[in-house]
């Protein structure tokens, strides 16, 4: 078989038992074993792509009259280590992404040991090769964070950003809507409408843009780890948000003003009794059609 051909398959781990035989009778098997012992040893962690052309040619600077048999094999196997090399680099440097979907929760771990409980329809955005200088997050959604100690953590949303050193929270960030609770340690809140710094049971709420004073929160966790959504004093349009989240549905509704307050909770297991939580209250009736509910005044 051609010399080259049998370099080539070589190179893509590609030979036969029959072609390797011939492959170890090649004049320059020996150089191409030691050439290929050399690239094995590169670290890709530390990524220089000069030293590590550098080493492949010099890695045969001892056979001079045969290097120049070997540089179109040496080309192809510098290009191949760069560019693995480069790829290794770029996708170990970015952005780890966690998502949920509807009526989906998820629990992930920080690469501190910090722990997260992701709500449904959220996403969670961090950089795990840069965690031990930065511990940040990027949440679009709702999630529960339960901090280890250390240096500062941050929590980055489009409506503000949370800072701790080590405590339990919550944070909840939808359209027009912004709430941060404070379950353990101390919370720091930063918004373009108000700064604050939140002990336990405290909570910090922003609806369409204003900030609402809130009552202390007693429950030692969010409701909606326990699978139930818990609303005090909340426009119905959010309940019926957080209902299509938890259960994967569209509801439609007519005659009904969604700016209205509410006060009450549903379940996320039975979407039955949950229906007749959120309806019974404000005395509305409600039809099915496969993922289709309909409101309306009784």
């Amino acid at each position: 078989m051609n010399r080259d051909v049998l370099i080539q398959k070589w190179l893509d781990h590609d030979l036969n038992p029959q072609e390797l035989e011939a492959f170890k009778q090649l004049e320059d098997y020996h150089d191409l074993i030691t050439l290929d012992t050399h690239l094995k040893g590169f670290k890709a962690e530390t990524v220089n792509t000069e030293a590590a052309l550098e080493s492949v040619w010099s890695s045969v600077s001892n056979t001079p009259q045969k290097s120049h048999k070997l540089l179109p094999t040496l080309s192809k196997i510098a290009a191949v280590l760069v560019i693995c090399f480069g790829l290794y680099y770029y996708t170990t440097t970015l952005d780890q992404t966690v998502q949920t979907l509807a009526s989906q929760h998820k629990s992930m771990v920080l690469p501190d040991a910090s722990k997260v409980e992701l709500n449904a329809m959220s996403t969670i955005k961090f950089n795990k090769s840069s965690w031990t200088n930065l511990r940040n997050v990027t949440l679009d959604g709702e999630a529960f964070f339960k901090v280890e100690k250390g240096e500062t953590f941050d929590v980055n949303t489009n409506m503000g950003t949370v800072r701790v050193l080590g405590t339990q929270f919550n944070v909840k960030q939808r359209p027009h809507y912004f709430e941060v609770t404070c379950y353990e340690g101390k919370v720091s809140v930063h918004t373009d409408t108000k700064n604050t710094t939140l002990l336990p049971g405290d909570s910090f709420l922003i609806i369409d843009g204003n900030y609402i004073a809130t009552e202390k929160e007693n429950a030692p966790l969010p409701s909606w780890v326990n699978h139930n959504s818990t609303f005090k004093s909340i426009p119905y349009r959010e309940v019926i948000a957080e209902f299509e989240r938890q259960y994967n549905v569209s509801i439609q509704f007519e005659n009904l003003d969604a700016s209205q307050k509410f006060t009450g909770s549903f379940t996320h297991n039975d979407i039955e009794i949950a229906l007749k939580s959120i309806t019974l209250p404000l005395q509305l009736k409600y039809s099915k059609t496969d993922h289709i509910i309909r409101l309306k005044r009784e």
